[in-house]
């Protein structure tokens, strides 16, 4: 069986879904896939039901009864991982604005390179953004600042959804006690891992905008980012961060941008 699983959540992602699930699979390491639909109205859940003829025992799908938020998907999504003996546990858009391909470096990160956690980074060396109108830049690139600023985080992409686990991070968080499901999910699972001392990884990748289906994004959406940020920050001081258990180190970091608290 293999040791990593990507998780996918969709919404109406059927001109992307069928091509997504191929090249994932493509891909020389041996990653399995779990999509979590929530009820998509264009027949999404149907396609990858399809698919996975063609990949037994390595595509699966969770269906939701609605649309119930990002940061949901991706906790139904871990558990599921967990539950089912993962070790690394990876999250990524549907739209290709993530590189398939660059799975494998951010598997090298965690599990080769010794990190906990492995950022897909498209601010680590520079500005990596393909096709997003220069509004669009500048508010994810000083979004980031922001969140470095009052929070004290010292990674470049803050707000990056393009992740590797390794599940000691996972089983230390309390997951139902993550407080944002919107685009501020991210930023608050960075903050918990990097509070509680796991060594964090920034891998640098092109970021490249979608060309097929809607954009999910929203002005509520970033509110609630700005928002939740001064919450984060403001709950920390107010909690003690202590693993339950403890993991063992794995190997030293070489050669990327590895962050600490």
């Amino acid at each position: 069986m293999s040791q990593s699983i990507v998780i996918i959540p969709t919404y109406n992602e059927r001109e992307n879904i069928e091509e997504m699930i191929d090249v994932v699979m493509l891909q020389p390491n041996d990653f399995h896939l779990l999509i979590v639909d929530d009820n998509s109205p264009d027949g999404t859940a149907n396609l990858v039901k399809q698919k996975m003829k063609d990949y037994p025992d390595r595509l699966f799908i969770e269906e939701r009864t609605g649309k119930l938020g990002l940061g949901t998907a991706y906790i139904h999504g871990f558990k599921w991982a967990l539950a089912h003996q993962y070790q690394y546990i990876f999250e990524m858009d549907a739209d290709f604005s993530h590189n398939p391909e660059d799975l494998n470096k951010l598997l090298y990160a965690c599990k080769d390179q010794g990190n906990h956690v492995a950022i897909g980074s498209r601010y680590v060396t520079g500005v990596n953004v393909v096709n997003w109108p220069m509004y669009r830049v500048m508010l994810s690139y000083f979004a980031s600042h922001y969140v470095r600023m009052v929070t004290g985080m010292p990674i470049s992409d803050t707000t990056a959804g393009f992740k590797c686990y390794h599940r000691s991070v996972l089983e230390t968080i309390e997951l139902d006690r993550v407080k944002f499901m919107g685009y501020a999910f991210q930023i608050e699972m960075k903050f918990l891992a990097w509070k509680y001392g796991f060594n964090i990884a920034e891998v640098p990748i092109i970021f490249t905008d979608r060309t097929r289906g809607e954009s999910k994004m929203s002005g509520g959406i970033i509110k609630e980012a700005i928002l939740g940020v001064m919450q984060i920050k403001i709950s920390s001081l107010f909690r003690t961060y202590r693993r339950k258990m403890d993991y063992p180190e794995l190997v030293e970091s070489n050669g990327l941008h590895r962050v600490n608290s």
